[in-house]
């Protein structure tokens, strides 16, 4: 496969591909997005001693990136951090007392920029076709996690002091759910279009 290629993403495959018609498509594909963000948000298991919830809210962000690819992935992740702003409960751990910029500057904000950053790298990989193999997938899953990581690592040291365990709370509890759904990814995506090729024939 050619890595450095241009490729549709899975969204391309269906609906309308120009005109008026496809721009509703892209609207409506940027609400569902971000109502699966929202719901995935809230999938969530605790961790003992991190201050930071495990949910599924990276599985969701880093596939609809590979779904979507980049400009649409932004538009839509982008649209979930503005209505999170405004104070609407969609974070894994906002509420009603909690919520909005408030909550985005707390210790998850450095993982909602992480998200943002991370959706459109996955965008871009997928729009080179890493999104068709198994193992390229994989890989992309494997940065996209590493480029989530970083702003949300750097952020809680900010937050809460480098003398403090930060790899601890932030990183090593998640490891192996983020293995798991990294595996769940390189399957789910190109067994799609796997489909999508056979559907075609």
């Amino acid at each position: 496969m050619q890595m450095s290629a241009s490729h549709s993403v899975l969204a391309d495959q269906f609906g309308p591909a120009a005109g008026t018609a496809r721009r509703i498509k892209q609207a409506v594909l940027v609400v569902l997005g971000i109502a699966v963000l929202a719901v995935a948000a809230n999938i969530k298991v605790p961790v003992p001693g991190s201050p930071v919830l495990m949910n599924m809210g990276t599985f969701a962000v880093l596939t609809i990136g590979a779904a979507y690819g980049a400009r649409l992935g932004l538009t839509t992740i982008m649209g979930y951090m503005i209505i999170g702003a405004l104070g609407f409960d969609i974070f894994q751990s906002s509420t009603a007392e909690l919520n909005g910029i408030e909550y985005m500057m707390g210790s998850t904000g450095g993982y909602l920029v992480g998200y943002v950053m991370a959706t459109v790298l996955l965008g871009a990989l997928a729009q080179r076709g890493w999104d068709r193999s198994m193992v390229w997938m994989a890989v992309a899953m494997l940065i996209g996690n590493i480029v989530l990581y970083v702003p949300g690592l750097l952020w809680l040291g900010q937050l809460y002091g480098w003398d403090q365990p930060i790899l601890a709370w932030g990183l090593t509890p998640f490891l192996l759910g983020d293995a798991l759904k990294l595996l769940l990814a390189a399957i789910l995506l190109p067994l799609v279009w796997k489909l999508v090729g056979d559907a075609r024939r």
